[in-house]
């Protein structure tokens, strides 16, 4: 961490530092790199990195023929053989997506999500995970997809992973629960559904969701992201890198900044990264404080 990122701590945020083992003080570099990323949802084998793929389309349905009416004497116009209603096939099937998902205010969108079935995971599900904290904060935290107890639940960031995130804001003045730009912060996940048996997502679900993502981000308008773990990363930046060589920069997404840093999952399987995901917050700080 360099001169431009230290800020004084008062008696909270030290002890809010020492909840998530990390010492207070300030090292004058950043320790090198020595452990590679595992998976947030669970600590299986990495996959290779996945391949957006744009969603698919839905097929308009073909209109019944119409029988001409008889000559005498007149009679009703007849449908030669019963055709189901578009609405009655199943979105689960066609892969669809509500429409105008760009132009939806939160009771709509919120609804949309309840309800998708554009693909496979909502069979699965118990609960969709739409988001949680101000609608009109300056912070957005970005996660990659929900675990057993998110889809308990229906919101993001529970249990141990949810604990040790709670405690990495509050080290910098925010709460999930708090309302208002100065101490709010909105938390969401790339994906709405969890995978089965929290594996990873797949790039087909992650391209159903992502416009779910980009409409909560253009409401919200927050003027940060933190985007924690490598599927948030991808599904945002677009890219196959590695956090390690993405972390330390700011990027942008919609153009608001993106800092990068580990999900908290992955920091309780490896306690020496914490210090590191310290100073991706500090940077975040940083740039929070710039003018402009």
């Amino acid at each position: 961490m360099n001169d431009a990122t230290r800020f004084e701590l008062d008696e909270r945020q030290r002890a809010m530092l020492a909840e998530m083992g990390v010492r207070v003080w300030l090292p004058a570099a950043a320790p090198p790199e020595t452990a590679a990323e595992a998976p947030a949802s669970e600590p299986a084998t990495a996959q290779p990195a996945p391949v957006m793929t744009p969603p698919r389309t839905v097929p308009s349905a073909v209109p019944a023929a119409v029988e001409p009416p008889r000559a005498a004497p007149p009679a009703p116009v007849r449908l030669t053989s019963p055709v189901a209603a578009p609405a009655a096939i199943p979105l689960a099937v066609t892969g669809a997506r509500p429409a105008g998902v760009e132009q939806m205010d939160w009771p709509a969108l919120e609804a949309a999500v309840a309800g998708c079935q554009a693909c496979d995971l909502c069979q699965s599900r118990q609960h969709t995970v739409f988001g949680v904290g101000d609608r009109q904060a300056r912070w957005m935290v970005v996660g990659e997809a929900p675990g057993e107890q998110e889809d308990r639940q229906g919101e993001p960031f529970v249990g141990p992973a949810g604990q040790l995130l709670d405690n990495m804001l509050r080290a910098i003045g925010l709460d999930r629960a708090a309302e208002g730009p100065e101490h709010g912060v909105f938390i969401a996940n790339v994906l709405k559904c969890r995978p089965p048996s929290n594996r990873n997502p797949q790039p087909e679900e992650m391209a159903q969701c992502e416009p779910y993502l980009r409409r909560q981000v253009a409401l919200v308008r927050p003027k940060i992201i933190l985007a924690m773990g490598r599927f948030a990363v991808q599904s945002l930046l677009r890219t196959s890198e590695p956090i390690g060589k993405l972390r330390g920069r700011v990027h942008h997404y919609e153009g608001v900044p993106v800092i990068v840093t580990y999900h908290p999952a992955y920091l309780l399987r490896n306690q020496p990264d914490k210090a590191k995901a310290w100073a991706d917050l500090c940077l975040a700080l940083q740039v929070m404080q710039q003018p402009g």
